[in-house]
């Protein structure tokens, strides 16, 4: 009851007895109208009337052009909104009014980037790290757009500089480790990843990677510790669970392997065609049980983000080529060995 009553009367005062004021003050040559935007505004988005805040900004910069305040929350509130395009007109206005709001320009490459303009991001990322090479987020940004168009040394030195300013932020490290896998610099990668995960034990995409680089170097011990951790993860279970299935077939547990890629697929039915073509599984493939059409209906949605997916996907990929190329060279060998039998026997034969 009195919460109301108390709205009403500031809206009475802000639309009434403050304007009133703010005449007078400013026929006495002082300019609060800006200030009085702004807190009037902010009072409308409290109270969830972002209409109003709007039109009171909208006001605000067609009487004042130049207020760098009321374009840059008119930026925020298009942002929130989803209106990227208004959302850039009006930061590029905020920028002109304040030439050194980093963090405008920084908004513009990013939501350039979200509309999918890659070239203008990255073009005004590089002109933001010239003026303020510390900025952090831009150089995050600036990393991914290049690992995006596989500029992967570039954006190798780009996280790099950005160490100099921020030498514990796992993103960086995150970036680099992705940037080296995609270069297959394992070793770097894994050195990477390792510092990522000590900075951030919570964050689990980088302990991933690391089981799955353990797995390229036959490291089984690590990789199934690695995965194990990823259990934890809402995004990863499955997976994790998953790569966990291949590791107990390498260890020869198979019971442990049928369970695992069972509960994998429990939670994510995308892994029965997984296992399904997965040459280390073969020997299991009778003991896969598939869910029921209800229960498969009841899964829930784990979304991994697209640059961590391209990342597993690359790996997973070179982990089959690798696994290829030992199965080629055993067979080599295995050959060697067969003639090598043969050969002895035409030999004793000749003798005898």
């Amino acid at each position: 009851m009195y919460a109301p009553l108390l709205i009403r009367i500031i809206m009475y005062i802000m639309a009434v007895i403050i304007p009133i004021l703010v005449i007078i003050s400013e026929k006495r040559g002082h300019n609060y109208s800006e200030i009085l935007s702004k807190w009037k505004s902010k009072f409308f988005l409290v109270i969830n009337d972002t209409k109003s805040a709007k039109n009171e900004l909208i006001s605000l910069v067609s009487k004042y052009p130049e207020s760098y305040i009321g374009h840059k929350m008119l930026a925020e509130i298009y942002e929130k909104e989803g209106g990227m395009r208004k959302a850039i007109d009006e930061y590029v206005k905020a920028i002109d009014c304040q030439k050194n709001d980093y963090d405008s320009y920084y908004k513009v490459a990013y939501l350039l980037y979200e509309l999918g303009q890659k070239d203008r991001s990255e073009t005004m990322l590089r002109n933001l790290l010239k003026k303020k090479p510390d900025h952090l987020q831009a150089s995050i940004l600036f990393g991914d757009v290049l690992c995006e168009q596989e500029k992967f040394k570039e954006a190798i030195n780009v996280y790099t500089d950005a160490l100099r300013y921020s030498p514990n932020d796992y993103d960086l490290y995150y970036g680099l480790g992705m940037a080296y896998t995609r270069l297959n610099d394992f070793q770097n990668a894994k050195i990477c990843y390792e510092k990522a995960a000590e900075i951030n034990h919570e964050l689990y995409y980088a302990k991933y990677y690391l089981g799955q680089i353990s797995l390229l170097y036959r490291d089984i011990e690590s990789a199934e510790e690695y995965f194990t951790e990823c259990l934890y993860s809402n995004e990863l279970e499955p997976s994790a669970y998953f790569e966990l299935s291949k590791i107990y077939m390498l260890k020869g547990e198979r019971e442990n392997a049928i369970t695992f890629v069972n509960k994998a697929i429990e939670l994510d039915i995308s892994y029965k065609k997984k296992a399904d073509e997965e040459p280390i599984l073969i020997p299991i493939k009778p003991y896969i049980v598939i869910p029921k059409e209800e229960e498969i209906k009841s899964q829930v949605k784990r979304k991994i983000n697209k640059k961590a997916k391209a990342n597993i996907e690359y790996l997973e990929k070179t982990y089959h080529v690798v696994e290829n190329l030992n199965l080629r060279e055993l067979g080599k060998q295995v050959e060697l060995k067969r003639t090598k039998k043969e050969n002895e026997k035409t030999i004793d034969n000749s003798i005898n």
